[in-house]
């Protein structure tokens, strides 16, 4: 199974073009978060409508799963916490979504809302008690923020990560977790795209403006996890015991070089990038 990671594209339109156009490789595309952009100059409501039809369009190509990120939340719960109603309502796309766990193969992957409140975050404490039961060979979660403390979540100065999902993991101990958030950490000192809590791999693609995005292939058939950025490429056996660096991509398989070179746009009509 080849899965497709990105996350923070931020209603970057021209990114959005390229995933549509490279979906038809992969098994399954996880968006890790973060689709729209809170300070772009579109409207809101507007950026939902184009996303919800990009989104639609690569549900016909592909399997993808969606979790909501600090950007994607339009509205706020009963109780006063801020959700994202619009992410919840991509199901009806056939996308799997926040709060959905199912499986494929022998790898379940169950995907977290963003949370901001004791409500939402004991709803994810449920979804994951539940999903143990049902576990797998692999368990994969998708989950925005990545974990506190980790190069994951490294900003330059501070972390931005979850503490409690630091906990979650120590307790579960899944196979990955894929996030995004915090765009700068693949790219600046003691950062990183990756890192392993116990015996969980930590995935953080980063964002880069422009096209193609940041993103990673999870091949997890043969065990191997590629970062590709512009004018970088690297690689990391996830059978083997973490090394930093990671290797840098040398003889790339023909279906991996075939990503950068994905150049015409899906969708008519101008395309708007955000940062």
């Amino acid at each position: 199974m080849r899965c497709l990671v990105v996350a923070d594209l931020h209603y970057s339109l021209p990114q959005f073009d390229w995933l549509i156009a490279a979906a038809p490789q992969f098994d399954l595309v996880i968006f890790a978060g973060d689709a729209l952009a809170v300070g772009s100059f579109v409207d809101f409501r507007a950026q939902i409508v184009v996303v919800k039809k990009y989104l639609s369009l690569l549900s016909g190509i592909t399997r993808v799963v969606l979790c909501s990120g600090n950007h994607d939340l339009d509205e706020r719960s009963p109780e006063g916490e801020k959700i994202s109603r619009w992410v919840g309502e991509a199901r009806e796309l056939g996308i799997t979504c926040d709060g959905d766990s199912f499986a494929i193969g022998d790898t379940l992957f169950t995907i977290c809302p963003w949370w901001d409140g004791p409500r939402v975050k004991a709803r994810i404490e449920n979804q994951l008690l539940e999903a143990a039961a049902k576990r797998l060979k692999r368990w994969v979660w998708v989950h925005h923020a990545p974990p506190a403390n980790s190069p994951t979540s490294w900003g330059g100065k501070r972390f931005f990560g979850d503490v409690e999902l630091v906990q979650w993991i120590q307790r579960y101990q899944p196979a990955m977790v894929i996030s995004g958030h915090v765009h700068q950490s693949p790219f600046i000192p003691d950062g990183s795209w990756f890192d392993r809590l116990g015996t969980t791999w930590v995935f953080n693609a980063g964002l880069q403006p422009g096209r193609p995005p940041v993103h990673i292939v999870l091949d997890i058939d043969e065990g191997t996890a590629f970062w590709l950025s512009a004018g970088d490429a690297q690689w990391i056996d996830l059978n083997a015991p973490m090394q930093r660096p990671a290797a840098p991509v040398i003889h790339p398989p023909a279906w991996l070089t075939s990503l950068g070179r994905i150049a015409d746009p899906i969708l008519a009509g101008p395309a708007t990038a955000a940062g």
